[in-house]
């Protein structure tokens, strides 16, 4: 959990905006909750006075219809959402962990967590966050008819806080969830998630596609991009659901709210399902996902940016630093040769500005991550068009993998 969070990020590449963003970002895996009573209402007291005789007053109201139409589509909407929730829960599970926890009286050396998670193949595989099974000592999976299964992890990645576990059972009993496609999305969609948010198993809520391109803190020093925010409720025990559309099909993995009070105020995160569709197979095959890398540090350029370093191009990625031994050094990417005071911080300038990827014109940060997170792979070669002494030109990087 990140409070205030003004992170530099990598991307094999690490950056930031000017700015700070407010809130705290929380992974929603759950928390232990205790029953709060509801405080009592007193009842009503008349008050001290001379007594008098009120003749009271009704007013009735004569209802008024809904038009025909009004009613039919509230109709179909209930049946969307009715069949929607039959079909898919019982792709959908309840994971409980069992991790080591500092030593303390009271935690005799382990603590207990929930999640969510869904079913993806007649095999048992089963997708979820990295940070509902990380550390795990032991994973149970609860099914929708309350089964309870031992699982196995099989792959996790921080990078993109995804994680891949198996549980065996016979292929006929499983019913696996259909992927959808994310970059097809558009804001003001439907989004349905199902999940289990405080343990509270099966639970179906509703929103619309609030945003798209978010991009969003991960455990590790890098980012994820192409982020989908939703205003569908999502609290603690709905990491590693599935986010739905309309058709049921999967369109992210519910990971994250952004929240100051703790818990869901309207405005939660999903992994991309493409994004998922990338780095599953090779959790499932090697129990890992290697992300390629650059190896820069950069910063969006902004308007003021430009007044403030008088920069020759008004959009790109200033790169900041070169990592030792990367593909950018390799390349001889420059980075910054000097630092000067910006806004209360230091910026460093003189660095290369990467203008364009292969085909890709590169307006800010987050369009390098993408980029290079969702289009291409270690051992990749790409064509950086930099800026450079105020002159554009090409570099040919061969990309890495992360650390």
């Amino acid at each position: 959990m990140v409070s205030g969070w003004r992170r530099r990020m990598r991307i094999g590449v690490q950056g930031h905006r000017t700015g700070v963003a407010i809130g705290i970002w929380l992974l929603v895996a759950a928390i232990p909750l205790a029953c709060l009573p509801l405080p009592a209402v007193p009842s009503p007291t008349p008050e001290h006075g001379a007594s008098a005789t009120v003749t009271p007053i009704i007013v009735v109201a004569t209802p008024t219809s809904l038009p025909q139409s009004v009613v039919d589509e509230a109709t179909a909407e209930e049946l969307l959402l009715i069949n929607l929730y039959e079909r898919v829960n019982p792709a959908v599970v309840n994971i409980q962990v069992l991790r080591p926890a500092a030593p303390s009286i009271d935690a005799d050396f382990f603590r207990e967590g929930e999640g969510s998670g869904f079913i993806i193949d007649q095999e048992g595989h089963i997708v979820t966050n990295n940070h509902v099974v990380e550390a795990a000592e032991d994973v149970q999976v609860t099914l929708y008819d309350g089964t309870i299964l031992e699982a196995e992890v099989l792959g996790t990645d921080p990078h993109s806080d995804l994680a891949v576990i198996d549980i065996d059972l016979p292929a006929e009993l499983l019913r696996p969830i259909e992927f959808g496609d994310s970059d097809n999305l558009h804001v003001g969609q439907r989004a349905i998630a199902i999940g289990n948010p405080f343990g509270l198993e099966g639970t179906l809520t509703t929103g619309v596609i609030s945003a798209l391109g978010r991009t969003l803190p991960a455990e590790s020093l890098f980012a994820i991009p192409d982020v989908i925010q939703t205003d569908a409720a999502i609290n603690p025990g709905n990491s590693g659901g599935p986010l739905l559309d309309a058709d049921g099909l999967v369109i992210g993995v519910n990971t994250a709210i952004r929240t100051t009070t703790g818990v869901g105020t309207g405005v939660g995160f999903a992994v991309p399902i493409n994004l998922v569709k990338r780095v599953i197979p090779q959790l499932v095959a090697e129990g890992h996902y290697e992300h390629p890398q650059l190896g820069i540090r950069g910063l969006t350029i902004t308007p003021v940016l430009v007044d403030g370093l008088e920069l020759p191009v008004e959009r790109g990625v200033l790169v900041s630093e070169v990592t030792a031994n990367s593909p950018a050094e390799k390349a001889e990417i420059r980075g910054g040769s000097a630092e000067v005071q910006f806004r209360g911080g230091l910026v460093s300038k003189g660095g290369d500005i990467i203008i364009r990827i292969d085909d890709r014109e590169i307006l800010q940060f987050e369009d390098l991550l993408s980029y290079l997170v969702m289009q291409t792979e270690v051992g990749q070669e790409v064509t950086l068009g930099i800026v450079r002494d105020g002159r554009e030109q090409s570099v040919k990087v061969v990309l890495g993998a992360r650390p």
